[in-house]
């Protein structure tokens, strides 16, 4: 894992990391449902503005997220081994710096809020208590990776009605895909952190279903494949969107495989999490096409 010498490290990288901007996988799977939404709901054409104003969103307020769970977890990160050099961990920025930071993103994510309307606003004021409750459930809840799911879903409810100003049935199908999405991906990431979580203490999906987990993770794919087809055959995408949907299928069923092997290095399930990415784009490229051609 990379160390950082937080004496010589200058403070800007520090914030960087404190956003995880430096790590763009995890900022782009936020957007990627988000992106779904505001495509599909605008026919394939949204408004660019709009869907700056959703790019810049989803960043900021997945940065306010980083922070609050980072504030969470600074005792517990540096038992973790994948986590001990987090900046509030490492404290290599102070809790009051932290604080500072998160303000700022909620901000920004609130002005941006602003440009939407009524409905969706206070949508976006909706998923905020989720998005500080994730890293506590983490404490309370056997699965807080639903929580995280339900915090990504409101991605598609905000995108999709800012372009409507309504939730119509289609809407929740993406939810839907969209939470069985995220449960699928962010189990396999807590799987790297299994050992560590056991010791300290910390509850996940991937301690929760125990020797089923990869199953589990199977059937969240399984899922997701099923509601995106749905999807499609609702919103009568053309031939391009079952292209891309046959794609992914075959990427997370490589994927369920891949974790069927024993004592896979930690390594690959960040590989997985990252996979799901392109996985992402490649259906919204699918969605885009599937409305316009």
């Amino acid at each position: 894992m990379t160390q950082y010498p937080t004496t010589l490290e200058p403070t800007w990288r520090k914030i960087l990391r404190l956003l995880r901007w430096n790590k763009p996988a995890g900022r782009l799977i936020l957007m990627i449902p988000a992106l779904w939404a505001v495509f599909l709901a605008a026919n394939g054409t949204p408004p660019l503005p709009l869907v700056g104003v959703i790019i810049l969103g989803t960043l900021a307020t997945s940065g306010a997220g980083c922070v609050i769970n980072d504030f969470w977890d600074k005792d517990i990160d540096p038992q973790v081994e994948r986590t001990k050099t987090r900046p509030l961990a490492s404290r290599a920025l102070s809790i009051r710096v932290g604080i500072v930071i998160f303000f700022i993103a909620l901000t920004c994510a609130a002005v941006l809020a602003f440009y939407l309307n009524r409905f969706t606003f206070w949508l976006c004021v909706a998923a905020v208590p989720i998005i500080i409750a994730y890293p506590l459930a983490k404490r309370v809840f056997p699965i807080p990776q639903l929580v995280l799911s339900i915090a990504w879903g409101f991605a598609v409810l905000i995108s999709w009605t800012a372009v409507t100003g309504k939730l119509e049935p289609s809407t929740w199908i993406l939810w839907g895909a969209t939470i069985c999405w995220t449960l699928g991906f962010d189990t396999v990431y807590a799987m790297s952190d299994k050992e560590d979580d056991l010791q300290v203490g910390i509850n996940s999906s991937a301690i929760f279903f125990g020797k089923y987990v990869t199953e589990v993770v199977g059937i969240f794919f399984a899922a997701t494949a099923g509601l995106m087809a749905y999807l499609g055959y609702q919103l009568s995408l053309s031939p391009v969107f079952w292209l891309a949907l046959i794609i992914a299928v075959v990427g997370w069923s490589g994927q369920y495989w891949q974790l069927r092997q024993p004592d896979l290095p930690r390594l690959v399930y960040g590989q997985i999490f990252a996979q799901n990415v392109w996985l992402g784009f490649i259906l919204l490229i699918g969605m885009i096409a599937g409305k316009l051609l």
